[in-house]
């Protein structure tokens, strides 16, 4: 077998690598002049593959560089094959990579590939070198970031052997920018003779899988062949591959690292992570530690969200692209059953804001059975006791049997102790490394011991070792006795209530030498079982079963197919850092109605939105309002445009789409759980940990205070409502998108859910809402946007649009005709007429250059809010509030003003006075007749600084026939959005 990371190698099986050689024996490279080739792939921009043999030292490694190519420079990454790999295993990822926006650099490492040279396992002075001189190739390619000359913006990640070299590298190389290391070793020695003992199986794989003794540096060879006879590991033997470790240069690595490490390995155990993670911290700089199912002994290795998240790690740290989510500080997959159609073990996610180590709140159990046992080491060491089986388990995947409650491990009588502890009384969650001190005495000198710790189910059936690991350990000088504090496996498990520990102790493991000498052991235990639970580590929600969504799903699926087919994916975009702190950018926004080619639902929109504003989006039935909002959830796609939020484009599953909450066309709750409980549901069904939800910041936003301890049944429209919303505030979210929030309320509840938005806006977020209800979008939004047939009709702040210059509010004396009013909107001056209440809103055109100043549109050319232009008045009618009072009527139009009033001879009266405009004819007066038979009186003097448009526009009013009673610019939103829209709505 080899020793390559399953999931660095696009999902294939794990292969022998002779048989691995002999397919790729009839690859075709050219040496020095390279060759070049584009990727055959149905994606968007084509990455470019350039394959060249470098001479490096004597050595000649294989590499390839990948690259979409144009003249833009980009970060570049360094990626590693396994032990056993080559180059070809990590081409996928490769690819992958260039199309997010880097150059890729991949190579066969020395003694595997088509590269020559003998295999150092890493030796400073040749794999660790040759990376050097990799890393000055790359600083001399023009596509290329560089930090400053000679020195590139470059990232390593690599599993196994590739991730060694990448915290190698690290070390010695200070223009290594960050890493992600994966199921990999700290120290080679402690890996391969953990505690004095040596791991024969997996070190005779290692010599395997590289061809041969031959194959490697000679130091090696002889250092392997010595161990191996020995059965003992020498001084010397550590000393050469501890230099070969990344601990050698622990205090020189300080990048980020997200450190990868599989929970089914024991060849490299979670241990080795633990070690990194401590030192590297200490140098201060950021890691990040993922605990996957998978290892070198099998399981899944969850290659999709192990890619994923090295590449948004790569975005946060050589992109330096802040509002990349890197994901949790801590996080390990824990197995949930098995899925009934499949047989697939089922796996959740949990993590924590820190990482936890291996002795995190440590529980005591105690332990029973006799104090003091006795066993033997058989002549030989045999027979073996079993706990993993190295390359047999990389093929099943056995190891993770154990996660399923099925134990395939063996202890031969007369060969352990066991100590047991009582059942549990409740589920325990083992997460790190349980410890006991035991004394131990021999009839040799020479003590290997072999701990671990099982689970039991009830009546002492179905033992299992968890993850199939052990501890080996070698204790000098036992024939006098002697304590030894053991540290056991380090584990994610959970022992189920009724369940109990065993503590075994053996003499014997098929995986490791021990010694060829009979012997007597004879072990007292000193102390307790100390178990860390991590409680900081929480547990996500489970996923249904695949059955219960699959069914009714198969025949959309099967539809999004057929409609996707020969649809070309489109390369992600790269985020724009100019916009990182824009909630909102729209450009160009375009999309047609289905199987049209010319209607469209939105087209061109554009319109930017700011931290801290609450935009009210408005606009008819039809306007493209809600296929906008769509959008920019990402559950459609635009056919032309961007959407960027927070600098990241819009698209399905961005994960920039986790700031952004949402609420449209209201939510469902289950009605028998209280308010509380279905926002925890909720959140649980997210995925994400309990404690990023915020749920007592936005309850408290929301107000709904004791209701939520009741049941959802009982709450009125208005309470449903605000649930709705702080359910979409959950996480606190930095865009917030409501929807018709206000649907079904009465005044009381409207005016809550107002203040609920202008609270929630006020921390800095910010609030996007859609309604019809345009005199509470006035109150309640700091901006509007106005949308008519797809398109952007205005944007701006509310004051702005509501006292637009360029709408005049023309007051009637009484009801005109529909012929009247399209004769009025032919006018020259007039681009559009609607009705409103009491008279007429009018849009004034654009003007013609006739005008003086900025044009009729410009509020310097209309009277302003507190002068209304009094028609139908005599000269000498009341010019004091005193005078006017007694002219007014009902029916007779009055308007009041903040500031001072005019009349029509310009005269003022006191602040806030109210100004009788003209009354109508008094239809029970037998002599008078109806407003439009009536003379027409001469028209009034305008104020001496009004529009020259309106001035004319009154005049050919009363050319009309219009029965004009005032004439103003308007200050309501409802006609604003009416007169914007044509009256269309």
């Amino acid at each position: 077998m080899d020793l390559r990371l399953p999931g660095l190698q696009g999902l294939r099986r794990l292969r022998h690598p002779r048989r691995w050689l002999s397919a790729t024996a009839a690859v075709v490279v050219l040496a020095a002049a390279g060759t070049w080739t584009a990727a055959a792939s149905d994606t968007t921009p084509p990455v470019h593959q350039s394959d060249r043999m470098m001479a490096i030292d004597g050595v000649t490694l294989d590499t390839s560089y990948f690259t979409t190519g144009g003249s833009t420079r980009r970060p570049a990454v360094l990626l590693a094959h396994g032990f056993g790999g080559s180059k070809t295993d990590v081409r996928k990822e490769a690819q992958d990579l260039a199309r997010d926006g880097y150059a890729v650099l991949t190579w066969s490492a020395r003694g595997f590939g088509k590269s020559t040279g003998k295999i150092g396992l890493n030796d400073p002075s040749g794999e660790v070198k040759d990376v050097s001189k990799l890393i000055d190739w790359l600083a001399k390619q023009p596509d290329v970031q560089l930090d400053k000359p000679g020195d590139p913006r470059v990232g390593m990640a690599g599993g196994s052997y590739g991730g060694a070299i990448s915290l190698l590298a690290a070390g010695y190389d200070d223009r290594v920018d960050a890493i992600a290391p994966a199921i990999t070793y700290w120290n080679l020695a402690d890996a391969l003779f953990p505690n004095g003992v040596f791991k024969k199986l997996w070190a005779g794989i290692f010599i395997n899988s590289g061809g041969g003794c031959a194959k490697f540096e000679p130091a090696l060879c002889q250092m392997y062949d010595r161990v191996a006879e020995s059965g003992k590991p020498d001084a010397q033997a550590r000393a050469l591959l501890e230099a070969r470790s990344p601990s050698a240069v622990a205090t020189h690595i300080n990048v980020p690292t997200l450190l990868i490490q599989g929970q089914t390995d024991s060849l490299f155990p979670l241990g080795q992570a633990d070690a990194a993670e401590k030192a590297i911290r200490a140098n201060g700089a950021p890691v990040d530690v993922d605990w996957i199912a998978g290892g070198h002994d099998g399981g899944d290795m969850e290659t999709s969200r192990v890619q994923a998240r090295v590449t948004s790690w790569f975005d946060r740290y050589l992109k330096d692209d802040k509002n990349t989510d890197t994901g949790p500080a801590f996080r390990v997959t824990r197995t949930g059953g098995v899925d009934s159609t499949d047989g697939a073990a089922l796996l959740r996610g949990a993590s924590g804001s820190a990482y936890p180590g291996l002795e995190s709140d440590p529980r005591t159990i105690a332990l029973t059975g006799r104090r003091e046992q006795s066993f033997t080491n058989p002549a030989g060491a045999s027979p073996p006791a079993i706990s993993a089986l190295p390359g047999l388990g990389s093929t099943g995947g056995l190891s993770q049997l154990s996660s399923l409650g099925i134990g395939v491990s063996l202890d031969f009588p007369g060969q352990y102790a066991a100590f047991d502890s009582a059942p549990v009384t409740k589920s325990l969650r083992i997460t790190g490394s349980p410890t006991v001190t035991v004394h131990v005495k021999s009839t040799s000198d020479d003590t290997v011991l072999f701990g671990k710790v099982y689970d039991v189910g009830p009546g002492g059936t179905q033992q299992v070792l968890p993850s199939q690991l052990v501890t080996p350990l070698r204790v000098d000088g036992t024939k006098s006795g002697k304590d030894v504090t053991i540290t056991l496996p380090a584990i994610d498990y959970d022992v189920q209530s009724g369940h109990h520990l065993r503590l075994v102790l053996a003499s014997t493991d098929l995986g490791y030498a021990s010694p060829a000498a009979p012997a007597t052991y004879t072990v007292t235990l000193k102390s307790d079982l100390k178990v860390p639970t991590a409680p900081g580590v929480t547990t996500a929600a489970a996923t249904l079963p695949s059955w219960v969504w699959w069914l009714p799903l198969a025949g959309a699926a099967i539809a999004a197919a057929l409609l996707l087919t020969g649809r070309r994916r489109t390369a992600s975009t790269p985020p724009d850092p100019a916009l990182a702190e824009v909630p909102l950018q729209i450009t160009d926004l375009s999309k047609r109605y289905a199987k049209s080619a010319d209607r469209y639902a939105v087209r061109d929109l554009s319109f930017r939105v700011e931290k801290g504003q609450v935009l009210g989006l408005l606009g008819p039935n039809g306007a493209g309002k809600t296929t906008t909002l769509r959008m920019l959830m990402g559950l459609i796609k635009p056919d032309a445009g961007e959407i960027r939020v927070f600098g990241h484009a819009i698209r399905p599953g961005a994960p920039v789409l986790s700031r952004v909450g949402a609420f449209v066309e209201g939510a469902g709750f289950l009605p028998h759980l209280s308010g509380r409980e279905n926002l925890e549901l909720y959140w649980q069904a997210t995925g994400r940990p309990p404690q990023d939800a915020h749920l007592e910041e936005a309850l408290e936003i929301a107000g709904l205070g004791d209701a939520l301890a009741r049941a959802v049944r009982t709450y009125s429209q208005g309470m449903r409502q605000r649930l709705a919303i702080a359910q979409a505030m959950l996480g606190l979210p930095d865009l917030l998108i409501l929807d018709e929030p206000t649907n079904g309320l009465d005044p009381p509840q409207i005016r809550e859910m107002r203040e609920v938005m202008i609270r929630y806006a006020e921390a800095g977020r910010t609030v996007i809402v859609s309604s019809h209800l345009l005199a509470e979008v006035e109150q309640s939004c700091t901006h509007l946007v106005v949308m008519d047939r797809g398109r952007l009709v205005q944007a701006g702040p509310v004051a702005e649009i509501i006292g637009s210059g360029d709408t005049l509010l023309v007051g009637l004396a009484a009801d005109i005709p529909d012929p009247l009013v399209e004769k009025i909107a032919a006018l020259p001056d007039v681009e559009s007429v609607a009705r409103a209440e009491g008279g007429l809103l009018l849009r004034l055109a654009p003007g013609d250059g006739s005008d003086p100043g900025d044009g009729p549109g410009s509020a310097d050319h209309l009277a302003p809010a507190d002068e209304l232009v009094s028609v139908n008045s005599s000269t000498d009618r009341a010019s004091s509030p005193a005078d006017a009072a007694p002219a007014a009527k009902p029916g007779v139009a009055v308007a009041e003003a903040s500031g001072t009033a005019r009349d029509v001879q310009g005269a003022t009266t006191p602040e806030t006075s109210t100004v009788a405009l003209a009354e109508p004819a008094d239809p029970t007066d037998e002599a008078s007749d109806t407003a439009l038979d009536a003379p027409t009186p001469p028209p009034p003097s305008l104020p001496t600084h009004g529009s020259p448009t309106a001035a004319r526009l009154l005049v050919e009013l009363v050319r009309l026939e219009v029965p004009v009673s005032s004439v103003g610019p308007h200050r309501r939103l409802e006609d604003a959005f009416l007169t914007l829209i044509g009256g269309s709505a």
